[in-house]
């Protein structure tokens, strides 16, 4: 099997369908976040009322999380930043599960741990399973 072959095994794939479903999730929580009006935001997620400011910082986090799982790999330059977007991933879901755990929202961190999985599936999978070579010069 050829080095281009390997490179489209299915694993290969099953990463990047990862990685771009949960980029649009969180461009699209980011997008929310940033752009919708308070009222609408806090009748979907009631967290929002009181944290104006950290609605802001995850939206901000949310984008620039869907832009690192993406584009490094994707352009093939500095691939490995994807690799480090999942764990940056991986460490918002589980501030976010505690947050909401604080505020009594046990019940809403499945979604919380979902993602999370998913970045730490795309983490191990860049990183030792299927990594993505810089391209050549």
């Amino acid at each position: 099997m050829t080095n281009e072959q390997k490179t489209w095994g299915t694993m290969h794939i099953i990463l990047w369908i990862a990685q771009v479903i949960l980029a649009a999730v969180l461009i699209w929580a980011g997008v929310m976040k940033l752009f919708q009006p308070a009222d609408k935001l806090v009748e979907m997620w009631p967290w929002t009322a009181d944290n104006s400011g950290l609605v802001i910082l995850t939206g901000i986090l949310d984008l620039s999380a869907a832009v690192g799982l993406v584009f490094p790999a994707l352009f093939r330059i500095r691939p490995r930043l994807t690799v480090f977007a999942a764990y940056g991933v991986v460490a918002l879901m589980m501030a976010a599960g505690v947050f909401h755990i604080l505020r009594g929202e046990a019940s809403q961190i499945g979604i919380n741990i979902c993602f999370g999985i998913i970045a730490v599936f795309i983490a191990w999978g860049r990183s030792k399973k299927e990594p993505i070579m810089t391209r050549a010069k």
